[in-house]
């Protein structure tokens, strides 16, 4: 059973692009499309017969943060100290818990149920570069509207749930020498993970 369980951790185990993992906010605007696009991370697990879950993870970091409210201003139409306190509120929110946008498909509909804390069929975690993991403060449902979703979020598909989830920043996972930021998905039916990997 063990070695089952490696073998769909690896099997599922994703690694895309590199990404700047240090907590430093971007000197100028990065593109919103290449941002998202950069800090998104998709994996699939199998059961028995068929496809049991598939998850796209958005990690909401700095340069995130920064992209997304260059946009917002954008798409309001701000300038000067309103576009910069927009900015500087998405600045701000770093300080807060670490975000992480979640976009969960399960093959049984009864088993996409993140929200339900401790209840819920999965156990999804933060692992640090040590090896750490670190459990979330909360994940609640992202209950904006579908065409909104995928506005913001690209991979967001039509049988998808949208979560957030929010980690404690007092267990630091991003900093100037950190090569790795892993998220966890685990059942009783085996697990999966993505990573992020530093530049």
């Amino acid at each position: 059973m063990k070695a089952l369980l490696f073998i769909a951790l690896v099997a599922g185990c994703a690694a895309d692009g590199q990404v700047r993992l240090d907590e430093g906010w971007p000197t100028k605007p990065p593109d919103y499309d290449d941002t998202t696009s950069a800090w998104t991370r998709h994996t699939t697990m199998r059961g028995d017969f068929q496809e049991a879950l598939a998850f796209d993870a958005v990690f909401k970091s700095p340069d995130w943060r920064a992209a997304h409210a260059w946009r917002d201003a954008e798409h309001r139409g701000l300038a000067g100290p309103a576009r910069d306190a927009l900015v500087a509120q998405a600045q701000a929110d770093m300080a807060g818990p670490y975000e992480v946008e979640i976009l969960f498909t399960t093959w049984d509909r009864r088993e996409n149920d993140l929200d339900r804390g401790k209840k819920s069929v999965w156990k999804v975690v933060l692992v640090d570069e040590q090896g750490k993991e670190i459990e979330p403060i909360e994940i609640v449902k992202d209950k904006r509207p579908g065409y909104v979703l995928h506005a913001e979020f690209p991979a967001y598909g039509d049988f998808a749930t949208a979560y957030v989830a929010r980690f404690p920043h007092t267990q630091p996972v991003l900093g100037a020498s950190v090569r790795s930021v892993r998220m966890r998905v685990s059942s009783e039916r085996g697990g999966t993970e993505v990573i992020w990997a530093a530049k």
